[in-house]
């Protein structure tokens, strides 16, 4: 990584008809790093990844990609930094086109993009699907044949078909179960080691992002109000909003659980 910003978010508001949705967010995500972005449901996680992808409104400040203001502009005007960013949504059950083998999924963006002629396409295919570690028979195959996270397999391998610079991952693992979860965790760290792509890794699940973010930033109610080294953030929080949520993720432990309820208690308790 260097120290260099490839994403730059700088005083984003986001505003939906007379809701305030983002409030002054900033923050900046270098090259070849993950930045967790995490908090409750409706903080607004989401909305910051879709506006940085450009399918989303943006109402004041600036989004930098590599130095160029693309913050407002719709991916029809975003040129080639369009290509650059990619995504990785929830749900694979319904990011995947069903009528569509493996195959046509994977060289549909860049046929369309005009980044390579199909002959080039179907030969990238075969690359494609080794980075995700899926064989190259299940090319010619549909997502119905695939489980939950093979499919997310062929989604992450989708977004890494235009070699972009940053995915923004949104909830990628939250519809899979622990032991895929893991193995999918590791698999962007393997693709990130190999290719040095940078990630936005939305999420409401602190293990995830210990699991996989250099740094994080904590967003409550559209605002981010703690950011920093991911072992600073989620072992010594300075914000009470961050520690709240540390103590409400469950532990096996029962003792241990115990124990974070009253500390929970006693932090939410009025002074």
């Amino acid at each position: 990584m260097t120290d260099q910003p490839l994403v730059e978010v700088v005083n984003l508001d986001v505003r939906f008809a007379a809701h305030q949705v983002l409030r002054n967010v900033s923050l900046d995500i270098r090259p070849g790093e993950t930045v967790g972005l995490v908090g409750e449901s409706g903080s607004g996680k989401s909305t910051l990844g879709r506006a940085i992808l450009g399918i989303g409104p943006v109402s004041a400040g600036r989004i930098l990609f590599r130095g160029k203001d693309i913050g407002g502009l719709p991916p029809r005007k975003r040129g080639p930094e369009a290509a650059g960013i990619q995504a990785v949504f929830q749900d694979p059950y319904t990011s995947l086109n069903p009528s569509m083998t493996i195959e046509d999924i994977l060289i549909e963006p860049m046929i369309a993009r005009k980044l390579a002629t199909v002959q080039e396409a179907l030969e990238r295919v075969r690359w494609l699907l080794e980075q995700v570690s899926l064989p190259a028979d299940a090319a010619t195959r549909f997502p119905r044949e695939f489980s939950g996270g093979q499919r997310q397999r062929v989604a992450i391998a989708r977004a890494l078909a235009l070699s972009p610079k940053l995915i923004i991952c949104d909830e990628p693992v939250s519809a899979l179960d622990l032991s895929t979860q893991a193995r999918v965790l590791d698999l962007f760290i393997d693709i990130q080691d190999r290719t040095g792509v940078s990630y936005l890794f939305v999420t409401h699940d602190l293990a995830v992002v210990r699991h996989i973010s250099h740094r994080v930033a904590v967003m409550r109610r559209g605002e981010i109000v703690e950011f920093g080294e991911c072992d600073q953030v989620t072992a010594r929080p300075a914000h009470d909003y961050t520690r709240r949520l540390l103590l409400s993720a469950p532990v096996a432990d029962p003792v241990r659980q115990a124990e974070r309820r009253g500390q929970l208690h006693t932090l939410q308790a009025p002074a």
